[in-house]
This record gives C-alpha cells, structure tokens and sequence, in this order.
C-alpha cells in the first residue's frame, strides 16, 4: 500500500505528519546530546571523587594494611569506569549524534523539495479550474445574449410598424451573438476537456508520485531512528566488558582484605618491646623508716613502672612538643627531617629494630648502586686510557674521586647503623632474658638507693657493678631528656625534687628505669579547658593539680592529677600555681603567670 494510492486527497495531513516525523529525530538527537553530557559530567564527578580520595602524603604510612591496598585498588578501578563512561558519550557523539544530525538534514531538504514539487502541481491544477470557470461564465453571458437577439430579431419581424431596415439589424445582431455563443461553447469544451486531462494526470500520476516520495521519506527517518538506538545500546555494549572488569577488580579487591594480617602489622608497627610492669609493693607504714629520703625513693619506686608504661603508651603523642622546647635544651642525638632522632632512640625498643633495619637496608641499596656507578666510570676511565680518541681519562677522574669519597661515606654510615642494630638486637635478647630482669630490679634498688647522692659517689657504684658492658644509651626509651618523652629532666626543674645529674640520667636509662618527675607545685583550675591536640589533658574548672613541669615559654605548663598518673600540658593562663618552695626566676614567672590569669 501506498500513500499516493490511499492518500491521494490527503495533502495536508501527509505534510504534517512528516513534519513531526522529521521533529521527533530532533528531539531524539537532543536526548543522545543531553545523555551524552551527563555521562561526560558523571565521569567528571567520579574522577573528582577519586580524587578527593586519593591517600593523602600523611596516610602513605597506611598503606601496608590490606585493606587500605583494597580501597586503593577500588578507587583505580572506579577511575576506570570513569573513563569507560567517557568512551560511551564520545561514541555516543561520533557515531549516533552526528548521525542522527546529518539523516535530519537531509529529511528536510527532501521533503521541501517533494512539498514544493506538489504544490506546483497544485497550483497548476487550480489555475485551469479558474480558466475553466472563467470560460462557463463567458459561455453562459454569450448564450443569455444570443437568446435575447433571436427574441428581439422575432418580435422586431413579426411587428409590421417597424421597417425593413430594423428587421435587418435586428436579424444581424441575432446572428452575430449566436456566434458569439458558439464561440464561447467551444472555448468552455475545449477548457474542460484540458482540465479533465490535467486533474486526470494530477491525481492518478503526478500528485501519488510527490505522496510517494513523502512516503520514502518518512519511512528513511524511521529506520534511521531504529538503527539510531541499537546503535546506542551497541555503544553501550561494548563498553560493558571493560566494566565488568572493572567490577571484577572491585570485588578482588574486596576479597584481598585480610583482617587477621591488618591485626599481625598493627602489632607490627606499634609493638614497643617493652616489659609489663611488675606488681606494686605493699608498703606496710608501720614497718617504713622515719627517713623522709627512704620515704621519698620508696615513692619514686613504686611509680618507675607506671611512668615507663604511660610513656610506652603516650610517646607518639607527647613527642610533637620538641618544637616547642628543642630551642631550650641541648640533645646529643640530631633530629631527621622527619622529627625523628638520627639513632631513632626517642622510639620503642621494637620500634626502633624495626626503623634500624629498613635505614640498613636504604643504606644498603644506597651502597650497591654508588659501587655499580664507580664501576662504570672506572671502565671509562679504562676505555679512554686505551684509546684517548673517545675522551680524556682526566675528565673521569674528578667524577671517579667523588663517587670513592661518597661510597665512603655511605660505607661508614652503613657500619654505624649496622653497630646500632647489632646493639638493639642485643639489648632486647638482654632484656627478655631472666637474668637481665634480675639484674634490672637490682639495678633499679641500688639507683634509688643514690638517687641522690653526689656525682663521683654514683659514677663510682656504677663502675663497681658486675663488670658487665652496658647497652647503648641510645638503644632505651628515655635517652632525651625531651619533655616529649614524657619522662625527662625538665630545664626549670627545681633543685633537690630527686631529679640527677646528666650522668645519672644516662645510667638510669640503660636499664629502662627513668625517674618520675617529683611535684614543683600544685595549681588550681581557673576554668575548664578542653583538650583538643595531642599532648593535652582535660581540667575542669577548681580541679587541683600537681605541676611537674613550668611554663618554658610556649604558654604550656605541664600537670599530673591528684591520685593518678595521668599527665599532659594545659594553658598556663588557665591555672593559678602555687610552688612549694621559691627560686631564683621563679617568683617573676609566678607572678607573669597571674597576671595572664587576671587578663584572661
């Protein structure tokens, strides 16, 4: 069935459903362009989502834990898909859009050029129906006419008062207008007989030919719009492998989270080495000596294990206040780039085994590739030496001598660490060992014993022992005397509060045994402070406590609570210090630290 055949009366409604036809492609190809432009901001969208949540520089410490490598993984695979949904909408525009464009302009073209051709015909078909029309009119003037001159010719013959003269004029005109009607019969057959041909060929060929090229046309479009969407899902389709993977890797990823290996490396990372404490003594009062100095080391006996524990447990927290204080104090071990000390000694003694080890192992590394570069510029040498037309040995030499003095010097700094770990490894075989424990609680009776006694008494009780060597001072826990240590001799410290000399300071720390810092006065609370960064402890507001620590400058006093062990730093404006006894310097910093209260 055709449209020329069906619709041969149906001009107007077979314009006007190509015009929508040709629109809908329109709207069609503005869907595909919109899709297309979401699919370009999604993929946009998820590459800044991977982006945001790419690891920071900060969480790179992270990224041995497996699940830490799973979410890695699953963002790659995430940036994947974004870019698969890049691939969509670029196929989308090359191979659907600009279709669909070029198929819509081409439809136009075609159906003006069919629509212009038929309304020719058209008007051509209405111009013989006027020509037609025009022709009646004159035939039927002519015959009213011819028919008034023959009734005027026969009135003007049958009445006898009239001449024969008027007769004749009367007869004349008769036979004139009936020519005149003659001719206008002729010329109304001979246009509706053009007009029967034309409307004959007009609605049997040419009109049907102008409806059945509308017809191709719309059906074009049609196919167009069918092949136009299987082509979209094909492009969608052919992407789908990709994304399957991509889900596969997503799901690999999830299934490579070990949460048993997450536990064994956070032991890994924070296992400090260290020895529980042993149970705190009965201390029968009744039994105790009237010596307040025996009292007093009896009491800084008793509270060596806390310290150590609470320093084990807080030295990550404690340590970022060597930025405030390290301009103050003098420090044998230089800090790394990292705030690190160079022997790695402000960390646990696994800790520190662990950092040794992976500082030999650069250095190592180090070693190897500064030997394999001399080796290559002393084959240069030799190649210049034997034939001096590819270069001057001299040119090689300065080089050579540099890469010899810089291999020395990683070979020294290797051995140094090497010596570091040896002795790390030694100290901690010593300290898990029965005989080092005996030995340490021994230790630690006889340093509490000359706590303080005068120096040359302590360096002679120290070399008096069993002979045995003692571990390096920077293989222990406490070696700085760093307040970030938690367990160190403060600057401002005041004279016979049982802190030791230097030396007494390094002994202690060969056994792990540290002194707890004594009291230099109570303080109370003048408002309640939250704490908010490391180091920093919760007061509340008249709560009192005891100052072990002033104020060196940073605006930061450091304070233990009543009855426990807790300690941290707090505002020295937030609190109102009572010292128990007066020292040089001490009385002009007390009375700063009330006015800044007062000003608060």
């Amino acid at each position: 069935m055709s449209w020329g055949n069906e619709l041969w009366d149906q001009y107007d409604n077979i314009s006007s459903h190509t015009h929508k036809g040709i629109e809908f492609l329109d709207k069609y190809g503005s869907f595909v362009r919109d899709r297309c432009a979401i699919e370009i901001d999604y993929a946009a969208k998820l590459r800044r989502l991977v982006k945001n949540y790419q690891p920071k520089k900060k969480e790179e410490e992270d990224s041995e834990f497996t699940s830490f490598q799973s979410f890695r993984n699953v963002l790659k695979e995430i940036g994947d898909l974004a870019g698969q949904r890049e691939v969509v909408a670029e196929n989308l525009q090359q191979q659907v859009l600009s279709g669909i464009n070029l198929l819509s302009k081409n439809l136009r073209d075609e159906r003006k050029k069919a629509l212009q051709e038929g309304q020719t015909l058209t008007q051509n078909l209405q111009a013989h129906y006027g020509a037609l029309e025009r022709a009646k009119r004159n035939y039927e003037k002519a015959y009213r006419d011819a028919e008034k001159a023959v009734e005027n010719y026969q009135k003007a013959d049958a009445d006898l008062n009239l001449s024969r003269a008027e007769v004749e004029k009367q007869r004349h005109n008769m036979n004139m207008k009936c020519a005149q009607s003659d001719d206008a019969k002729n010329e109304y057959a001979n246009q509706l007989q053009k007009l029967n041909r034309l409307q004959s060929v007009h609605f049997e060929t040419a009109l049907p030919d102008v409806f059945n090229r509308l017809q191709e046309i719309d059906e074009k479009r049609t196919r167009g719009l069918k092949e136009f969407i299987k082509g979209a899902a094909d492009v969608e389709a052919s992407v789908a492998p990709i994304i399957s993977r991509c889900l596969e890797g997503i799901v690999k990823a999830s299934e490579s989270i070990n949460e048993k290996e997450d536990s064994i490396k956070v032991i890994e990372r924070y296992q400090s080495g260290f020895m529980p404490p042993n149970d705190v003594p009965f201390e029968d009062l009744s039994k105790m000596d009237t010596n307040s100095q025996h009292s007093s080391n009896a009491v800084g006996g008793t509270n060596v294990n806390h310290m150590t524990s609470k320093g084990t447990v807080t030295a990550n927290k404690l340590k970022k206040r060597v930025g405030i204080f390290g301009i103050f104090g003098s420090n044998k071990n230089s800090l790394a780039p990292d705030g690190m000390k160079e022997d790695f000694s402000d960390l646990p003694p696994t800790q520190r085994r662990k950092k040794l080890a992976a500082k030999v192992q650069e250095l190592t590394t180090k070693v190897q590739q500064e030997q394999a570069a001399r080796d290559g510029l002393m084959k240069m040498k030799g190649v210049y030496e034997a034939n001096s037309v590819l270069g001057d040995p001299m040119t090689v030499e300065k080089q050579l001598n540099e890469s010899n003095h810089n291999l020395e010097k990683l070979k020294q700094e290797l051995r140094k660490y090497q010596h570091m770990l040896e002795q790390a490894t030694n100290q901690s075989i010593l300290q898990q060992s029965p005989k080092s424990a005996t030995r340490q609680n021994h230790t630690q009776n006889g340093q509490r014993g000359s706590r303080h006694s005068n120096g040359s008494e302590h360096h002679d009780h120290h070399h008096s022992r069993d002979g045995e060597d003692q571990p390096d001072d920077a293989g222990s826990l406490s070696s700085s005397a760093s307040p970030e240590s938690g367990l160190g001799t403060s600057h401002t410290s005041l004279p016979g509060s049982g802190q030791g000399s230097a030396s007494e300071q390094i002994n202690d720390d060969h056994f792990y045994d540290p002194e707890p810092l004594q009291p230099l006065g109570t303080c109370r609370a003048l408002y309640p402070f939250e704490a908010s960064s490391e180091g920093s402890i919760p007061i509340k507001d008249g709560e009192e406590l005891h100052v072990i620590e002033l104020d060196q400058g940073d605006g930061w006093t450091r304070v233990r609570r009543m009855n426990e062990w807790t300690e941290g730093f707090v505002p020295t404006t937030y609190i109102e210090i009572t010292l128990f006894v007066d020292v040089e310097g001490v009385d002009h910093l007390y009375v700063n630290i009330d006015n800044k209260a007062e000003q608060q």
